[in-house]
């Protein structure tokens, strides 16, 4: 069972269900929408065609702050020739309106820094860049201007009927594109109400520095590599990548690497060793999923390149170790993880089992990758499908509320749906006789066998 768990952009324009099929059954266990391209008559196309497969999350990408280029047609020139970029409608032009926080000599970088200009001139509303390479201007490219800190709202008007769709369709995440502290976080939870996951993706400087802040109210972080790689040196990338990593860990929460990790394989069908280094360095970091972004949206070999970061998880997670550190007590569910990382190393535990309404318990054990695989066990089917993207996590919907003896009820579903056997030794951990938040507060450990038949034979009620 591979615990890395691999999330695949579609594009809603090549995406078919086949396809998307085969990309589940090769190790897929997240989808990527990213609305700089498309609409959402082809969102509700692609989501329609998800859940039909499978029961894992979509996360759709929103751009919030994000600057990029609209374009009318696909604009080449080459290296010397000036490119007039407006921001109202014009052939070429920006999505925020930026002109009067521009001066001459910004610096400005398109499509990951492919594309470097430079403002030498603004009139009549429209900057006037000077191409340092050549190259070519296609619609939806993101772009950097790097050391410059521009003031943009937060989320445009179509930023904002997206979110209004997320919510209609009961999306599992919302990514945000170029998070600069934890006001974005906020705002967009705050924007009609979204109760999903928000993922702050993490693309610059502003970003790095109040990363703290913005983990607080996120439900998890995404390196995204290839805008940060522009906004800082790229050579900071490596080592801020592995330190967004161990805050998350340290803290429980979901954090997903992406870009460019097997970028060869949008063209040919096998990566490069240095692209294989790169996942396996991911999941050696302590990453829960590792994210395909063109190789799957408009690649020739989407099932090629899920397969192959399934055959690198599946062999670098024999390695991975858990690098959260003890920090003073936080909470009873804290705590409790950190006795079951010990109890799972000391004794021959097969599975661990908590039983868990928020997901919260279930972090808080994966953070400590532990060799034992976690089912998690939720009643509610957006928690089982947000905890799909939780390294090592294997999560199950089984309403427990109603039932006398909650452990035993989880028990014989799992036995019957052979995810536990009668010789399995299991730890199973929940809040017993608890109304607080975080408060997994119980351990119990069972052989299946014995507890299946003391259950059945003994007269004695249970405590549950």
């Amino acid at each position: 069972m591979k615990k890395t768990k691999i999330i695949c952009t579609l594009s809603p324009a090549s995406s078919s269900k086949q396809v998307i099929e085969k990309m589940f059954q090769a190790g897929m266990n997240g989808v990527r929408i990213n609305t700089a391209y498309g609409n959402l008559t082809q969102y509700q196309s692609v989501i329609e065609m998800v859940r039909e497969i499978a029961d894992i999350p979509v996360i759709i990408d929103v751009k919030g702050p994000e600057i990029r280029i609209k374009a009318s047609q696909r604009k080449v020139f080459n290296k010397g020739d000036i490119l007039e970029v407006g921001f109202d409608g014009e052939e070429v032009c920006f999505n925020h309106d930026i002109y009067d926080q521009m001066v001459v000599d910004d610096e400005v970088y398109i499509d990951n820094g492919k594309i470097r200009t430079r403002v030498v001139e603004k009139k009549d509303r429209k900057l006037c860049l000077l191409a340092l390479n050549s190259g070519s201007i296609e619609d939806g490219k993101g772009v950097n201007i790097p050391n410059k800190h521009l003031s943009v709202p937060t989320f445009p008007e179509r930023d904002l009927e997206i979110i209004r769709f997320a919510k209609k369709y009961d999306i599992e995440y919302v990514a945000l594109s170029f998070t600069r502290n934890a006001e974005d976080v906020k705002n967009l939870s705050q924007t009609n109400n979204f109760i999903g996951g928000i993922i702050a993706k993490i693309e610059n400087s502003e970003g790095v520095q109040n990363v703290e802040e913005i983990l607080e109210a996120a439900s998890g972080l995404m390196v995204a590599r290839g805008d940060l790689a522009v906004e800082i040196e790229p050579e900071r990338v490596p080592l801020v990548q592995k330190a967004l990593i161990k805050l998350c860990n340290q803290k429980g929460k979901l954090v997903v690497t992406a870009t460019e990790m097997l970028e060869s394989m949008i063209n040919q069908p096998n990566p490069t060793r240095a692209e294989v280094s790169d996942v396996a360095n991911a999941i050696l970091d302590g990453s829960d999923a590792i994210m395909l972004s063109g190789e799957t949206a408009v690649g020739q070999y989407p099932v090629d390149a899920v397969e192959m970061m399934t055959r690198i998880a599946n062999e670098t997670e024999k390695a991975v170790k858990s690098n959260v550190e003890d920090p003073p007590f936080i909470n009873i569910s804290d705590t409790v993880s950190r006795a079951i990382q010990r109890i799972s190393q000391s004794m021959p535990i097969h599975k661990v089992i908590p039983l868990t309404r928020s997901g919260y318990t279930a972090r808080m054990i994966a953070r400590f990758k532990i060799s034992q695989p976690i089912i998690a066990v939720t009643p509610e089917i957006k928690v089982k499908k947000q905890l799909e993207l939780i390294f090592g996590v294997y999560p199950v919907m089984i309403n427990y509320h109603d039932k006398k003896d909650r452990l035993l009820a989880v028990t014989n579903k799992l036995h019957e749906m052979h995810l536990v056997n009668d010789e399995e030794t299991v730890l199973f951990t929940e809040g017993v006789r608890t109304a607080m938040e975080h408060a997994s507060n119980s351990i119990e450990i069972h052989k299946i066998k014995e507890l299946r038949e003391f259950a059945s034979s003994s007269e004695l009620t249970t405590f549950w």
